[in-house]
């Protein structure tokens, strides 16, 4: 089968909290270097709380998805609060009522989630941002399903495609936020946005790809 069941949504979203809470110093890190420091502690505060209302509940994707983006909407300061609230609701209702998740489905999730974060942010690709992330890994997943190749090959696709787009904001120069202020001096230095985005994305793709058949 090339599809999930929509009901073991809970334990890929609890992953994707250990995914950020393992991260967190290194997100911080980055940010420090051309921002306020704080985008690692930000988003372990938001997906741990999210962890906490999670773990006694029988979830979906769907549900599952949607606390965690409620919970990041609301309770996140700055920009990413309300742009990665928006990406994880846009994804839990492109995927509602779905009992099993597949390319079609998937493919969804992430042009919806794409539209949702740039209709919040403005950013365009070459503006130093998550979307420099999600804009070419949703393009890569769309091809691959276009090409009719199969979900597994589709997440490698998509998760090659954030790598490549995280890597790409290291010599650009920061066109939103705190970190435009330094203009040239924002070169050379990764985006923590990109990189959490990526790191969501991998997260996904290597949950999801182990419980689809070869």
């Amino acid at each position: 089968m090339q599809t999930i069941p929509s009901s073991q949504g809970k334990e890929i979203v609890l992953e994707l909290v250990e995914t950020v809470r393992e991260n967190a110093g290194y997100l911080s890190e980055i940010d420090g270097a051309i921002g306020d420091g704080d985008h690692g502690i930000n988003m372990n505060k938001g997906f741990l709380r999210a962890r906490g209302l999670l773990e006694d509940k029988e979830l979906d994707l769907s549900g599952s998805l949607d606390t965690l983006g409620q919970v990041l909407f609301t309770e996140i300061g700055g920009a990413m609060g309300p742009l990665y609230g928006t990406f994880f609701m846009e994804m839990a209702q492109a995927c509602q009522g779905e009992e099993e998740i597949g390319i079609a489905v998937f493919g969804q999730m992430l042009s919806a989630a794409y539209a949702g974060v740039v209709d919040v942010g403005g950013a365009q690709v070459g503006d130093k941002t998550m979307v420099d992330v999600l804009a070419p890994a949703q393009a890569a997943f769309r091809n691959a399903e276009e090409q009719d190749l199969s979900f597994r090959q589709a997440l490698e696709a998509m998760r090659q495609a954030a790598e490549d787009g995280q890597e790409s904001t290291r010599q650009l120069v920061a066109k939103l936020g705190r970190a435009s202020r330094l203009g040239e001096r924002s070169r050379g230095v990764l985006d923590a946005g990109a990189v959490s985005c990526c790191l969501i994305l991998c997260s996904l793709a290597d949950s999801i790809i182990p419980e689809l058949d070869n």
